[in-house]
């Protein structure tokens, strides 16, 4: 039998996550899946959930492993992938004004705001399909970069605006750092894709930017800002359990980040701004503290106040998620062992707690008492967070995973212990 979190139970999981997941296909691109991986049909379909499975069936054909009983071989996957480039220039593009509906319907677009947040992942999807061979894909990419270029990237202030109305013409006053967050991810792939640095480096600012802004917050990072981008840590206090814009700091947020600014460090070399790799474990060390365990219970709380103090304390699977990857990573370039028990302690509780061996996929939410939730979200629309856990320790620390894999890193021939040695000598750390 595999241990959690082993070599042989990531296999199993990438095959068994692909399984559940082709079942999100739809007509007009991926779709909501309930608990038992059933099509909830009356929802509209999503931008950021079409970008997401398509960047995971294109990691899929990339890999190219093993399908599970059931599961989508080679070809099922290059034609899922396919059916999600399809919908990201049909249904879900916006052929009068540009850019990508947020959601759409039978009957056309149902929000047609444009965000950051999965224009973001547009150019996250493209560059993974085009790293695959999809057809249209390389277009796709070069239409979602010109896109997020001309309209969300503020070249001044190094960071990404947030929303606008679908004529580009009205830009609203918030400003955010979960669009931001992803934007840098976007931006990594996107370079590693194109072989285009200045992608890393606009990445490397909003990474600064994040870096001093948490620095100053005892390593909380604020996620809500005006337009001036001054802080509103108070902002939806009255709705604390907002699933993306949530009151307080976001416990997995800080995990995410500590990994994204290794990625940028080692993407940027002798370029990155200094103290990112001091920060991600800085980061990594208050999401620790503050949110494992806070209630007397395992598992992380979503929320925290700014004292640290939990606020929703529903225990969400992207940060389980997130918080093997940033170990993991963690582990190799500090070299310290105690992000390898970390990893250890929070496969155990993924495999305990949030595998749905019944159904498939990982669990979305559990309550205080470690028992299926729906307090922030319900069923299971996502697979990104949980096959990048699954997937990141095959891969080196960079480039971006897309990149890796179509570079000739390959899960079955790729030793976890090796990559990142280098790294560590170059930062001071040991082999």
């Amino acid at each position: 039998m595999p241990s959690p979190g082993d070599r042989a139970y990531r296999a199993a999981q990438r095959a068994d996550l692909l399984r559940f997941a082709q079942g999100a296909r739809h007509e007009l691109g991926f779709g909501w899946l309930d608990e038992a991986g059933q099509l909830v049909t009356e929802r509209p379909v999503e931008l950021w959930i079409t970008c997401r499975m398509t960047h995971v069936m294109s990691l899929g054909v990339l890999a190219d492993e093993p399908p599970a009983p059931g599961g989508p071989d080679q070809a099922a996957l290059t034609d899922l992938a396919a059916h999600g480039v399809r919908a990201l220039t049909t249904a879900f593009a916006d052929e009068e004004h540009g850019g990508w509906f947020a959601a759409v319907g039978p009957h056309g677009p149902v929000e047609e705001a444009k965000q950051a947040y999965a224009h973001a992942f547009v150019c996250l999807a493209a560059s993974s399909a085009a790293a695959a061979g999809i057809s249209g894909a390389e277009a796709l990419l070069r239409e979602a970069v010109d896109v997020h270029e001309r309209h969300f990237w503020d070249d001044e202030v190094g960071l990404a605006v947030e929303e606008w109305d679908r004529a580009w013409t009205v830009l609203g006053d918030y400003r955010g750092i979960n669009a931001n967050m992803h934007t840098v991810e976007a931006y990594l792939a996107v370079g590693d894709v194109l072989g285009d640095a200045v992608w890393h480096h606009r990445a490397g600012r909003i990474a600064a930017a994040v870096v001093g802004w948490a620095r100053a917050n005892d390593w909380r990072i604020p996620e809500h800002f005006d337009s001036t981008w001054t802080p509103m840590l108070e902002h939806n206090r009255d709705q604390p359990a907002d699933p993306f814009r949530p009151f307080g700091a976001t416990v997995g947020h800080g995990l995410e980040w500590a990994r994204l600014l290794v990625a940028v460090d080692a993407s940027l070399g002798q370029a990155a701004p200094d103290g990112l790799l001091e920060a991600a474990v800085a980061l990594t060390d208050r999401a620790v503290a503050d949110g494992w365990a806070a209630d007397g219970v395992d598992g992380f709380v979503y929320t925290t106040d700014w004292q640290g103090r939990p606020v929703v304390r529903t225990r969400m699977h992207w940060v389980l998620a997130e918080a093997v990857n940033t170990a993991e990573t963690l582990r190799r370039v500090t070299g310290d062992s105690t992000y390898a028990d970390h990893a250890d302690r929070w496969w155990t509780y993924v495999d305990r707690y949030l595998v749905d061996r019944e159904h498939g996929s990982w669990r979305h939410e559990l309550g205080p008492d470690n028992l299926p939730s729906a307090e922030v979200w319900t069923g299971k629309p996502d697979v990104y967070h949980a096959y990048q856990a699954a997937l990141l320790p095959e891969l080196p620390i960079v480039p971006s995973f897309a990149a890796a894999l179509a570079g000739g890193s390959r899960p079955a021939q790729t030793t976890t212990a090796a990559p990142g040695t280098q790294y560590r000598t170059e930062k001071g750390f040991p082999a």
